[in-house]
Order: structure tokens, then sequence, then C-alpha cells
């Protein structure tokens, strides 16, 4: 049986579409026909036909930074949990990290991944270790992973802290144009912190993180890219293309505005907790736990800096770094509690809610920040809506009212800070794969 989406606002950046128009699929999941304008296509017996008046439809949105914790801590988050709370937030693909258990620093990791995913109703794009072991000390085998695929590589919830490894890295990964993307803290500075080094770390007696941190490890970095592109010594290999993630601090969008003025192909994503959250919510919340992770909650200035940064088309993305935690990781004394948090079912609601709704962005630069630049970055296929293309998509009703309620939760974890919130924006649905959720 045919769907036929009526009068949905069909919306794809890519594409420039913007404008009301229906879309008939097929039951194996291929568009067969898109026409514009209400009531653009005229329904056959045989289709289901869903009213879709008031619902945005956007490419199915993609995360590129997740962690699904499979293999080896299966007791926080699963694939099969992981892409569960995908779909919950309208996540047609994610990207996920390599800090598993063992870390996926091999063909061997990759495979086991993707043979887990096979089956599941999303995409999973596999980011493998900057090192060996992300121990930051010995380089992973990029012409391995390249070849098995591999079209990113981190050393996440670490950064390379040896200058040499990192220019290695630059120079070897050139080879196979990969992205690097950088979880960029100076270790020796961070140790032992808990939350933004200030004024609140100091009235909660709790070790802060300087926010420099995240500045000199990137500043490092951009000085080596733009050695190796002065002296050409990569040439006539690509120039690496670097990206920041979950970026926190007006220090670090400075040098990445500076580095694109000198030519230097770098990007940056921003995490929703970011840009809503500050270190004084963390000072005044009970459940401390639920908002610790790295980087910290930044100061009232930084936050207003990604405010900032979103508007100016600084940021590229907005990724969740979902990060899911057994409820005894959290629920602790802070200088023992597991940095991060979940994200994937909450990132539309908060970003509709703290961006487009106050007029910060618009609707067409958030479809963009949730699914056009990430496939972008990962090198995916763009999505387009025309006949013949498989169907991926996304369905969001701009203006739902909705809470967040701990019941609710999809991910097999449940460290949120934002169980409770109401926000204005929620996703009702996506199709891929040939699988229509949201509209049984």
């Amino acid at each position: 049986m045919s769907i036929l989406l009526k009068n949905p606002r069909i919306i794809n950046p890519a594409e420039g579409i913007d404008a009301t128009g229906s879309l008939r699929v097929t039951d194996d999941g291929v568009i067969e026909t898109v026409a514009y304008g209400h009531n653009a296509i005229e329904a056959r017996d045989s289709d289901r036909v869903i009213d879709l008046e008031g619902i945005l439809l956007v490419p199915g949105l993609f995360d590129m930074h997740c962690h699904f914790r499979e293999p080896g801590q299966e007791y926080k988050e699963t694939l099969e949990t992981g892409a569960r709370a995908a779909i919950a937030g309208g996540f047609t693909g994610v990207a996920v990290m390599p800090n598993t258990n063992p870390v996926t620093d091999s063909p061997l990791g990759v495979a086991f991944i993707r043979n887990a995913a096979q089956n599941l109703p999303i995409d999973i794009e596999v980011i493998a270790a900057m090192t060996e072991g992300s121990k930051g000390e010995k380089l992973a085998p990029y012409g391995k992973l390249f070849a098995c695929g591999v079209r990113a590589i981190s050393d996440d919830g670490t950064a390379v802290q040896e200058s040499q490894v990192m220019r290695l890295a630059f120079e070897y990964a050139s080879n196979f144009d990969m992205l690097f993307i950088q979880h960029c803290e100076d270790k020796s500075l961070a140790k032992g912190g808990i939350m933004n080094e200030g004024h609140y770390a100091a009235m909660l007696g709790l070790k802060g993180i300087p926010d420099v941190a995240e500045p000199l490890t990137l500043q490092r970095d951009l000085l080596l890219m733009e050695y190796l592109q002065k002296h050409k010594l990569h040439a006539p290999l690509p120039e690496p293309r670097y990206h920041v993630a979950h970026i926190s601090t007006r220090s670090s969008l400075d040098l990445v505005r500076q580095a694109r003025q000198k030519g230097l192909n770098v990007t940056c994503e921003v995490t929703p907790h970011h840009f809503t959250l500050t270190e004084q919510d963390l000072f005044m919340a009970e459940d401390k736990g639920n908002y610790i992770m790295k980087p910290p909650l930044c100061s009232q200035d930084n936050h207003e800096a990604l405010l900032e940064a979103l508007e100016d088309g600084t940021i590229d993305v907005i990724a969740t770094d979902h990060a899911p935690h057994a409820r005894h990781e959290k629920e602790c004394p802070p200088d023992q509690v597991a940095f991060g948090i979940i994200g994937l079912e909450t990132a539309v609601g908060l970003t509709f809610t703290q961006l487009v709704h106050t007029s910060r962005i618009s609707i067409s630069r958030a479809i963009e920040l949730l699914s056009t630049n990430p496939r972008k970055l990962m090198e995916l296929p763009t999505i387009l809506f025309e006949a013949g293309s498989k169907a991926n998509m996304t369905f969001i009703d701009p203006d739902a009212t909705w809470t967040y309620q701990k019941d609710d939760i999809a991910s097999k974890a449940t460290n949120t800070p934002f169980t409770g919130r109401t926000m204005k924006g929620k996703v009702t649905g996506t199709l891929h794969k040939g699988i229509l959720t949201g509209y049984a």
C-alpha cells in the first residue's frame, strides 16, 4: 500500500525547497511522486492518506556525535536501544563514537558494529579511534579503516595531547581525506575538574575546569594545520578536514573564525545542552549529576557567544553528544559522577524552543544544522525529495507544546537534566527504510 503524505510544509535546504506539497511513497519506501500546492496529488483507492497540514516534512535528521556503548558497556545503552532513542528524537541516522570497550580502532571493531546494526531502523556510521586504544600514543591503521568505509576519526573523550602524534595524524589521514573530530581539552588543566572553573564552582567547593583548556588544544591543532598548509608538506594530498566537537567557549569560536579566514578547512558543532544551560543551572540543581558533562556547562558570556555563533553561521552542526550512563553512575557525589547526558529525544524540542521560537535562527537553518550539514561533513549522500529517491524523512510539528517525562524516555538510560521540561516543537514521526513511525 502506498502512503500519500498530504499538505506538509516540505523543507529541504539542500534543494532550496520550502513549500507546501504532497508526496506519494511506495510500500518499499521509494518516493513515487512529488507535487507542490495544496492537495496537489489526488488520492488513489490503494493509498493510505495521511494529512500533514501544519507539519514540517524535512530530510531525516542525522546526529554525528553519539555514544551507543556497544560493545562492552551494554548496561548503559545498546545499539538497539540507542536506535530506539534516535527514532523517538527524529533521527534516521547517527554516527557512533569509538570509546567502546574495546575501543573501536580496527576493522574488526567496525565490522562488529556494522553487523550488529544492519537490521536496525536507522543508519549507523562508525567513527573510528584516532589512536590505538584512544591512548594518544600510536596512530590507528587509517588505511585499513578507510578501506572498510570509515570516513571520520576521533579520540573523543580525550584529545591527543602529544603534538608530534597529532601532526602525524594530520599527515597520515590526509591520504584518505578523513574528517578529524577533536574533543579539544588540555588534560593537564582539566584533570580532576568537575564543572566550569569560576564563582559557582568555588561556591560548591568543586574543582573547576578552566575554559582556556578548550582553546589551548584547538589553537595547537590549528597551528599545525596552518604549518602543514604553508609548507605544503602534505601536497598533493587533500588538506586536513578538522571538526571541533561540542564547542563551548567564545575563544574557541574566535579561533574557528580566524582559521577560516586563513583558508583552513575547519568546522564545529554545538550540543543542545550547551546552548540551553549554563553553569548556574548546575549550581541551582538538586540532581547535580545530570548537569555534569564535558565540556562543562559554561559561563553566561560563553553561552551568549554560542547563540551568536549559531546566528552568524560560525557553528555548522547541532550534535547531541548522546552519552547514556547507568543510574548509579549519576546518583553519586559530584566528584565521582560520569560525564555526559542523553540527548537524542530532546534535541528537536530544545532547538525549536531555544533557537527557532526565539527568532535566533530560521526553521531552514535548524534543518541545516540537524540534517543537511552533518550529512555533508560525514560525506553521506544528500537526501533528495524527488521521484525515484529513497524516502528518508522526519516529521516535526513546530508548534506542538509537550513535556519530556521520564516514563516516556526511549533510551535505556535516563540521565538527563530535561525531565519535566516543557518545550515547543515536537517530532511526530519518521519514514526511513520503508518504515513509518509515529502515524500507526
